[in-house]
This record gives structure tokens, sequence and C-alpha cells, in this order.
């Protein structure tokens, strides 16, 4: 039996994802909080979606929310956390990138779950102390952090879902600063101006 000092006091589940419209990777975590203050994490599941074989956009777009409206039934996460698209030169690949996080965005927010967004140095320094940390890296230092099944090692194809798995856990390491709970459209749109078109 648990002593009244070491009982479970708290317990959040957070989901991370790594948008993309080919792959797109998750990852949930359960952060446990006892009487002490004392945090632990276990990862609850992880892994990717595959969109390469739907060949319209709009139909990979429609998967995407389909599955993290199912995965958010699920694991019945308290908050969600995304990363949010990198700047390149493809402004084509950028357009679709940024559709199928606001797909996702609107799954969460569907379901009146809290988003907010990182960006991927933001989350690549939090997890590895380097903002230009490769996924490799990324994967590596994860590896450190939380108790992985073996099978993870040499899996390239997991690196989407390790990604997602170090956005959840960016996020429960910024949980010291403000965090904005976006409980619906409206709400997330006062929060975000610039999200508006003129």
């Amino acid at each position: 039996m648990n002593r009244p000092n070491q009982e479970i006091v708290k317990e959040k589940i957070i989901l991370g994802i790594d948008p993309g419209t080919q792959v797109m990777g998750y990852g949930a975590i359960l952060v446990t909080t006892n009487a002490l203050r004392q945090k632990s994490i276990q990862i609850v599941q992880y892994g990717v979606i595959h969109l390469k074989k739907y060949d319209k956009h709009e139909i990979k777009l429609k998967k995407i929310f389909e599955r993290v409206v199912g995965l958010i039934e699920d694991f019945a996460p308290d908050e969600m956390a995304l990363e949010s698209p990198f700047y390149g030169k493809n402004v084509q690949s950028m357009l679709k990138l940024g559709r199928a996080q606001g797909v996702a965005m609107a799954a969460a927010l569907s379901r009146q779950v809290p988003i907010i967004e990182y960006a991927p140095k933001k989350v690549k320094q939090s997890i590895t102390g380097n903002g230009n940390a490769s996924k490799e890296q990324v994967a590596h230092m994860l590896k450190n952090l939380l108790v992985f099944p073996a099978s993870l090692s040499e899996d390239h194809q997991l690196y989407d879902a390790t990604d997602a798995l170090a956005v959840a856990l960016c996020h429960h390491y910024q949980q010291g600063a403000p965090i904005r709970h976006n409980k619906s459209w409206k709400a997330f749109l006062v929060d975000h101006p610039e999200r508006i078109s003129s």
C-alpha cells in the first residue's frame, strides 16, 4: 500500500502531433504527479499515420481529421501539442503542411481538447539542448529520457513518431510558462488574430 505522501494526486495525458501530408507522427504520454509533487512520465502510445496511399490532398486531410479524432477518443488527452510548420523554400509544401496542421487542430477543437503549438527549433532545444538537432538525435535523447520497447532502435519510419513524442514532452517541460487553453474556434481565433484573413 502506498504511503499517503506517495499517492497519485494528478494525472495528465498529453498528445503530441507531428503534422505531415505523407506521414503524420503521434505520441501520447502520461504525466503522473504525487503528493510530493514528484513527476513521472510514461509513454501511452506512439506511431505513424501513413497517408502516401491517398492521391488527393483533400482525402489526406479528411483522413488526418478522422485519425486525430480517433486518437482523442482512444486516449482522452487533457491537452494536445503540435509542431508548427517550418519555413522552407517550397511554398506548395508549406501550404499543404499548414493545412495538415490546421485539420489536426480542428479535430482537437471539435472535441474540446486544448491545443498549443511549438516551433521545431523549440522542440529540439527542449529535448536535446540543440535547436538544430537531427531526428536521429531527438530519438536518441528520448530513449534516454523515456522507456521505449527495444523494437524502436533501428526503425527509421518511427522518427515521425519520436518527433511527436518530443512535442508532447516539450509541452510538459513548458508547463511552468503560461499556456493558452483554447476551448473553441472563437477562443482560438482570439488568441491567433493573424490567422484571420483580411
